[in-house]
């Protein structure tokens, strides 16, 4: 039988999760995507906390008409604006089960404009 599209990402982010934590070092980038919106965060696991986050529902992102891929790259921009302020500059990035391409990389990039390294 034969994994329905939510199973399957959730057999991944399990194996994703299990290389990838956030420390306070090293806080963990962590995403989630909607069919409207993307949310991000960056997450201390170890304190179990989330140290900053943005979504595409922010005030300034949502006033940009533009599409979403745009608006997630303006997510990234903001997550990373938003993490050099709390004195975060290098983080792992986990794509949540998603696959590299479309919004998700459209983050990534924006983020690593924005002055985040990873």
């Amino acid at each position: 039988m034969a994994f329905s599209k939510q199973a399957r990402r959730t057999k991944i982010k399990k194996s994703i999760r299990k290389n990838i934590t956030g420390t306070e070092s090293r806080p963990r980038l962590a995403i989630f995507r909607s069919n409207k919106e993307i949310y991000a965060q960056i997450v201390d696991d170890v304190k179990g906390k989330t140290l900053v986050a943005a979504s595409s529902r922010d005030k300034d992102v949502t006033a940009s008409d533009s599409n979403k891929l745009d608006k997630a790259a303006l997510v990234g921009k903001a997550i990373a604006e938003k993490a050099l302020k709390a004195g975060i500059d290098s983080i792992s990035f986990d794509r949540g089960g998603y696959l590299y391409h479309g919004r998700v990389k459209s983050l990534a990039d924006g983020a690593r404009e924005g002055g985040l390294k990873f």
